[in-house]
């Protein structure tokens, strides 16, 4: 099995974004080709056609490969806790919650374990790869457990490229030092710098001086590209989701909280073109938008505590008769009566927790078996039965509050009534017809004229053709050929 490795200087260089353009560009090609990342640490998962959690890259990766993804492509997968803790996530199945010393200790040779087995599974369906580091491979505190960088590149026996941030600065240092600083630097054969803005000509003499000093070929300066509708996975990413304020734009006011999780649910409301999408830290900061959403959180009654604190079920009251408020996982979690999760499976300890208190009757339940499955159903909006799919990842089970927003076949899930909609499925408005069903009303209150709908674009192949347009793809391949 050919492949390559993209490693960065740093995280969030756009090292996911590259590998999926890598990815897209070698299917288009014509070869078997798929994603791999063996650790990931993020609290945006991916939820495969099995019912079994990855990070959300590699599926994101996997649909621009065109192939189904599977759990061998991120074999291990951390979703922190709190500053402290993770939940091991391993081949798709949380195993147990460990600190990061433990995790150190105790963890190493059952991760190599699953690395090796991950990279045989992919090598018997697939004739290429393409591998994601994490971070920095330059971590040298780390160098001697590492499960994601450089070890992996010699499990797999595949060269590597390195990926610079020009946007952040610094780029000449962070490549020069982590040049310096890695083990193997060898195999490292390439260099790319991405987000580059403005004129590419001006940045010839720093390409004459990384080839010189390093020996290595630049082998493309990236354009900055805004608008591509790739879904972002990492919390550095959380800040780029914001849209400057627009006279008579739909005003979307999001809860930012300390365990955000699952920000990506937002991504469709913020590509609409008549939305102004704001984050708010503070409850002073909400003022009187057309919709307030409460998200996703990784700990839902410790960030609760943090919103009763600031006065949020107050405001929330005042709100519910002007605004739409919209509670996605966790946030609709908080959005019943009482919480109870004695055993801390979520987070702190709480055999009664109260809630916002808007919706009546609702209580929540964690269980140690979280639920993880893709959902289909149809919502009605505008006496209209409208289809809609996702899936969930939740380990509350919500009970009452009897007005359910979701039919499945066999069930029900969710709450709508009046300006109150809740919902567990992440990917609620990924579904075109339905988000713009649920926008309907506020268009015509603020006379906005309705989208017109036109062809999707194919968003992963305008990012391959990008990325292929401003580098030398020739040069990939053959050092993709020659092997490490």
């Amino acid at each position: 099995m050919q492949g390559i490795m993209i490693q960065g200087t740093s995280s969030d260089v756009g090292k996911s974004m590259i590998c999926t353009a890598f990815c897209r560009i070698m299917a288009d090609e014509g070869k078997r080709v798929a994603p791999f990342k063996s650790q990931n640490m993020s609290n945006n998962s991916y939820v495969t056609i099995f019912g079994e959690e990855i990070g959300r890259a590699q599926g994101v990766q996997a649909e621009a490969a065109g192939v189904v993804a599977t759990v061998d492509m991120n074999p291990i997968l951390l979703k922190p806790e709190s500053d402290m803790k993770s939940q091991v996530v391993l081949f798709g199945k949380k195993t147990l919650v460990m600190d990061g010393m433990d995790y150190r200790q105790r963890f190493y040779e059952q991760g190599q374990a699953a690395i090796d087995q991950a990279l045989a599974n992919l090598a018997a369906d697939f004739t290429h790869i393409v591998i994601e580091g994490a971070g920095s491979p330059a971590e040298v505190n780390l160098n001697d457990r590492d499960l994601v960088n450089m070890a992996v590149a010699e499990k797999a026996d595949v060269p590597v490229i390195l990926v610079a941030d020009i946007e952040r600065g610094g780029v000449f240092a962070s490549i020069v030092g982590t040049l310096a600083l890695i083990p193997n630097p060898e195999r490292v054969k390439g260099l790319l710098i991405n987000k580059f803005r403005g004129d590419i000509r001006l940045f010839q003499d720093g390409v004459e001086f990384l080839e010189s000093y390093t020996g290595l070929p630049v082998l493309g300066v990236i354009p900055y590209l805004s608008g591509h509708q790739i879904e972002q996975e990492d919390s550095l990413g959380v800040s780029a989701l914001e849209k400057q304020a627009l006279p008579g734009a739909i005003d979307i006011a999001v809860i930012k909280h300390p365990y955000l999780s699952n920000f990506t649910d937002l991504e469709p409301l913020f590509n609409e073109r008549d939305t102004t999408v704001r984050w708010v830290e503070g409850v002073e900061e909400i003022g009187h938008p057309d919709i307030l959403v409460i998200p996703g959180t990784k700990s839902t009654i410790a960030d609760l505590r943090h919103w009763k604190k600031q006065g949020l079920h107050e405001k929330l009251e005042s709100l519910k008769e002007e605004c739409r408020i919209v509670g996605l996982c966790g946030g609709y979690q908080m959005m019943g009566e009482i919480l109870r999760d004695p055993l801390g499976l979520d987070g702190p300890p709480a055999n009664l927790e109260t809630g916002f208190g808007l919706i009546k009757g609702m209580e929540t339940v964690f269980n140690e078996e979280k639920l993880v499955a893709r959902r289909s159903g149809h919502v009605r909006f505008s006496e209209q039965d409208i289809p809609v799919e996702g899936y969930e990842i939740h380990a509350g089970r919500v009970g009452g509050g009897e007005s359910p927003l979701i039919h499945f076949t066999g069930g029900v899930e969710g709450f709508l009534s009046g300006n109150l909609l809740g919902t567990h499925l992440h990917g609620f408005f990924n579904n075109t017809e339905c988000r713009r069903a649920f926008l309907a009303p506020i268009r015509k209150a603020k006379s906005l004229p309705e989208p017109i709908d036109v062809e999707q674009a194919d968003r992963y192949g305008q990012w391959a053709e990008h990325v292929k347009a401003h580098m030398d793809w020739a040069a990939v391949e053959k050092i993709m050929e020659a092997g490490k």
